[in-house]
């Protein structure tokens, strides 16, 4: 048998749902997370040996997970995840660095009441911040956010071939799905929860305030945006389906159909990924390493 070694490799309890509720008076607070804890350091004995001195057990990151939204609270999901990693490497000195990640599930009150609450954000948040010895790497983002514009969206002068089908138009209907990510430059002095606020009321937006020639143009004026408003972030990706309408073919019925009838269709779809980065920021593969997809 040829010579072997272990390479990369980490471990840890996925998908914590952790619900915080602040109850230090009659108007209480709820954070919804799902979090991930995967550590990553000093494992060779456990793999290679069948050593179990290093391994922090998986039960022993769920427990920490939860007794950290007691003991420093969810102020946001980067903060959170911040303070775990923190704990996680002063705690035990073989453990190195990780992957910590969480989604958040967003509520509002009902009638403005004090502990009665519905789930209400269209889109998931998501933060990964990834550690290795001194070095973070944080990504936030969201997903699902659906949008949509009835006009000032066209798709024209594309290459033909004996393939193409598709006929050009300058009024159609833009829809998508927003998934995207962006990558901070620092986490010191970083306020995570105005500045999420802020990117996705830049993104929406920016989604109504041009014609798109493309979901392509549309996704780079976007990017192009936040980092021209949030010096804090080093580089901005999205993933988005094109949430195809088609106008229905209404003259067989002696019908008009001037763009007001559509056939929305689910698949197949156009898949448009982009990033846009600063010019005077180096990339950074390791921030994005186990992302799944694109973003």
């Amino acid at each position: 048998m040829s010579a072997v070694r272990l390479s990369s490799n980490q471990y840890g309890k996925a998908e914590n749902r952790v619900v915080r509720v602040y109850r230090d008076t009659a108007r209480h607070e709820l954070r919804d997370l799902n979090v991930t804890s995967q550590l990553r350091g000093d494992f060779d004995a456990a793999h290679t040996r069948g050593d179990n001195g290093h391994v922090v057990a998986t039960d022993t990151q769920k427990n920490t997970i939860f007794a950290k939204a007691k003991e420093v609270g969810i102020r946001s999901p980067e903060q959170f995840l911040l303070a775990l990693a923190d704990h996680f490497t002063s705690e035990f000195d073989w453990v190195t660095g990780g992957r910590w990640a969480a989604e958040e599930y967003g509520w509002s009150r009902i009638e403005d009441h004090d502990h009665s609450f519905y789930r209400s954000a269209p889109e998931v948040r998501t933060a990964v911040l990834q550690r290795e010895g001194d070095q973070d790497h944080l990504l936030s983002g969201f997903h699902g956010l659906t949008v949509l514009k009835t006009t000032e969206s066209g798709f024209v002068g594309y290459p033909k071939d004996q393939y193409t089908t598709l006929p050009e138009t300058e009024d159609r209907i833009l829809a998508t799905d927003i998934a995207t990510r962006w990558r901070y430059s620092t986490t010191t002095g970083v306020d995570f929860e105005a500045t999420y606020v802020k990117v996705k009321k830049i993104i929406l937006s920016t989604f109504t305030d041009h014609y798109s020639y493309a979901l392509q143009h549309t996704l780079y004026q976007m990017g192009e945006r936040v980092l021209a408003e949030v010096p804090e972030i080093a580089e901005i990706r999205f993933s988005c389906p094109n949430k195809h309408h088609f106008a229905y073919d209404l003259e067989r019925f002696g019908l008009e159909n001037p763009n007001e009838v559509f056939y929305a269709a689910d698949r197949p779809y156009g898949l448009i990924e982009a990033t846009v980065a600063r010019d005077d920021v180096a990339d950074s593969p390791s921030a994005w390493a186990g992302i799944a997809g694109y973003c």
